[in-house]
């Protein structure tokens, strides 16, 4: 019996549209019940791979194919999207883009209703895959109104329900609180131990890493450039030579100067074998670290007893305080819909507070219209392709004071000003539609800067990025924070806030749990708990190499890891 379940045999794909091949000479196979983590950055051909497994190619997204594709023992090219949506069930990185019916039940049943099963077996099967997933009790809810965890979950059981061999999630992570995405990554370990054959396409390594995999396939323009055990994959230098973020606890031992070797099985840290090595973990704590000098605090911005509910029955906000200093970047972290995104629609003025100010340098500026806060507070949308109206990038830079009537040689003179400084000045007279989506994040933000603001919000700003554009951003942010910019950074992702932020506000379920030292909030397991984040492995790996305050670990850690990338670029 033939156990392979997706076979690769010097398979080559080209968009139609393109003038190179996205996939070139693919030799791979995926056995029954493997569970397999594609890795890669932007570009790299990940994401095609996948489409190719699920049949959106050749039947959704043409192309020219060379090769052969034989997924569950049917050649790919010679089948039907349909045909292949009952071996392959695919998880969206986008949950709401895969939602067809109006309650959760609905959707669950969709594939049972299509394959006109009997009303009552649809009943029981519906239920029986809910319960699996811990939806049961939501069956009459609007899939649209769940949380982000949740809405993951339906997704889940609308491909379990159909009984495939093979689960494709393509990102399931991205938009996910740190502890729901770990809580999927449980879900999806749970799932593979059914005899399912799991493929996961993701970029965040040390997060899929919270639970085993069998191997994991490293992808780069096209091409796959390694195929082996997460051991293996660890302890090369693939990861760095490919701008993909290898676990923190292994940054911090090759900081020690560990050589990491398969032997120490380093690919989880509950098998890394610390015992080899924390003598050196420990000599380099203990030769590097110094306490943080105290911070000179100049207040500029003050939240003072800020509530708000849409509809005048569930608050979304309650009582929350904050002060924003001079200069500062500071991390607003918390679980999805815990009203980190309505709190900065307040600062902006798009949403009026029902109680409580909001004081720049003490000025309350509830006086002032949307159009003159922005001269206060600027804010960076998530997606870029929701901020951009202009064709060309000088005009986007542009249009904020074109509508604020300032004279065109002023314009030209801070727009080419505000260009250089987000290093876009040789691109002025392009297209934007010629960049790429870390250029038309700069874009932007550019847009934002020119109009002076004394502070800058920007929501998720490295979300759905590899580390190499999530690292050209956040150190194009740093630098800007240097230069006396006050930035606001709305994120879910703990690494980000860790090594970027000296400070974070931690909000849940509407209220104010914590405003301290960054590395503080990610050791402090209680409220990690409480706010769905997620505890950093540089706590745990100090715990086992026996070091007796642990969070003076992480703040070394932390000091050292800005010195080094700040000697890098």
């Amino acid at each position: 019996m033939n156990d392979v379940l997706v076979e690769f045999r010097d398979y080559s794909f080209q968009y139609f549209e393109q003038s190179q091949p996205t996939l070139k000479n693919i030799n791979l196979k995926i056995k029954k019940g493997e569970k397999v983590l594609i890795l890669g950055p932007s570009g790299s051909g990940k994401s095609t791979l996948g489409n190719c497994i699920n049949g959106l190619i050749p039947f959704a997204h043409k192309g020219k194919i060379d090769g052969k594709l034989f997924v569950d023992g049917i050649e790919n090219k010679n089948s039907s999207l349909f045909e292949l949506s009952n071996h392959v069930g695919t998880v969206l990185q986008d949950s709401d883009g895969q939602f067809i019916g109006l309650s959760v039940g609905e959707d669950i049943a969709f594939a049972l209703e299509n394959d006109m099963v009997e009303q009552s077996l649809m009943h029981e099967r519906v239920q029986k895959i809910a319960n699996i997933v811990d939806m049961g009790q939501l069956l009459n809810q609007n899939p649209h109104d769940l949380s982000g965890g949740q809405k993951q979950r339906v997704s889940l059981a609308g491909v379990m329900v159909d009984d495939v061999d093979i689960l494709l999630f393509d990102e399931p992570l991205a938009n996910l609180d740190p502890k729901t995405g770990k809580i999927a990554i449980e879900l999806i370990d749970s799932i593979s131990q059914n005899d399912k054959t799991v493929i996961i396409i993701e970029h965040r390594l040390e997060d899929v890493l919270h639970k085993k995999v069998d191997r994991i396939v490293v992808m780069n323009d096209g091409s796959i450039v390694m195929d082996d055990t997460p051991d293996n994959v660890l302890s090369s230098d693939i990861l760095q030579k490919y701008g993909i973020r290898e676990p923190l606890y292994l940054t911090a031992a090759k900081y020690a100067k560990i050589d990491i070797v398969p032997e120490l099985k380093p690919a989880y840290l509950e098998t890394f074998n610390v015992e080899l090595c924390k003598d050196k973990i420990r000599s380099w704590y203990e030769s590097n670290h110094v306490r943080e000098q105290k911070e000179n605090n100049s207040p500029l911005l003050e939240i003072k007893n800020i509530s708000f509910s849409y509809d005048g029955k569930r608050p979304i906000l309650q009582n929350v305080n904050a002060i924003i200093n001079e200069g500062e970047m500071v991390s607003i972290v918390g679980k999805n819909g815990a009203g980190k995104t309505t709190l900065s629609s307040i600062l902006c003025g798009f949403i009026k507070p029902d109680e409580g100010t909001v004081l720049m340098e003490g000025k309350d500026l509830s006086q002032y219209s949307i159009s003159e806060r922005a001269e206060y507070i600027g804010i960076v949308m998530q997606n870029p392709n929701q901020m951009i109206s202009k064709t060309m990038i000088f005009d986007e830079v542009a249009f904020g004071l074109r509508i604020r009537n300032v004279d065109e040689d002023e314009i030209k003179e801070k727009v080419h000003a505000v260009l250089k400084i987000c290093g876009l000045y040789e691109f002025r007279n392009w297209p934007i539609s010629a960049l790429s989506f870390g250029q038309k994040k700069r874009v932007t933000i550019a847009s934002i800067l020119v109009l002076n603001p004394k502070i800058l919000i920007l929501d998720e700003p490295t979300a759905g990025q590899d580390f190499f554009h999530y690292s050209e951003i956040m150190e194009f942010l740093r630098k800007l924070n240097e230069n006396g910019q006050t930035i606001l950074l709305i994120t879910h992702d703990m690494h980000l806030m860790l090594e970027y932020t000296n400070r974070a506000i931690v909000i849940c379920d509407g209220k104010k749990l914590a405003d301290k030292k960054s590395y503080e909030v990610l050791c402090d397991l209680d409220l990690t708990e409480k706010a769905n984040l997620k505890e950093t492995s540089l706590f745990d790996l100090a715990l086992k190499a026996g070091i007796d305050d642990p969070l003076s670990f992480v703040e070394c850690f932390i000091h050292y890891d800005r010195r080094v990338r700040r000697n890098e670029n």
